[in-house]
């Protein structure tokens, strides 16, 4: 009776403590979020708000995204990848661009990864049948759909600092002869 107490004890002792583990709100990426003062999503630009919007739609362009949104303030743009048969991932790519003093622009950058899978279910058709009532039938069929599983922003600095160097490649002035292209 004894060791059949201890036992009982010790489980809910380890379920109590496995159960307080699991379901802190501090765990979430939610309260993880610091503000801190880098530099990952935006940058100083020397130029104006409106050409470096045009830069960074180029640059995205220039990369295969297709633009969704593009305007003299912000650019949005979107390219699809399939990495597995029934796997389909979008990434998709903002930009805000905004005045910052002297002519300059100041440009942030924000991609979002959502991820899809192919979802298959099953057909059937209901057939009414007089007293009876409706009766489900399976053809057999199968109907595929992409269903999202995970969205995610992008939070690799390398990814960012890879972009802004594209958009500061279309701001440098063309050299001469480029216009005779």
């Amino acid at each position: 009776m004894h060791r059949h107490r201890s036992r009982v004890l010790l489980a809910l002792a380890c379920c109590a403590v496995l159960g307080g583990c699991g379901g802190r709100a501090a765990d979430t990426p939610l309260l993880r979020e610091s503000f801190d003062s880098g530099d990952t999503y935006t940058r100083d630009i020397d130029a104006s708000p409106a050409h470096a919007c045009e830069a960074a739609r180029r640059a995205l362009l220039g990369q295969g995204y297709a633009i969704t949104r593009a305007g003299t303030d912000s650019v949005e743009a979107n390219k699809n990848f399939q990495p597995r048969e029934e796997l389909h991932e979008q990434l998709v790519l903002r930009v805000s661009c905004a005045a910052h003093g002297n002519g300059r622009a100041q440009v942030f950058a924000s991609a979002v990864q959502d991820r899809y899978a192919l979802k298959k279910s099953p057909t059937s058709a209901s057939v009414g049948v007089g007293a009876l009532g409706s009766v489900s039938l399976p053809f057999g069929g199968n109907d595929d759909s992409l269903v999202r599983v995970a969205s995610s922003t992008v939070q690799d600095p390398v990814f960012y600092r890879h972009f802004f160097e594209r958009l500061q490649q279309y701001l440098a002035p063309a050299a001469p002869g480029d216009a005779a292209r």
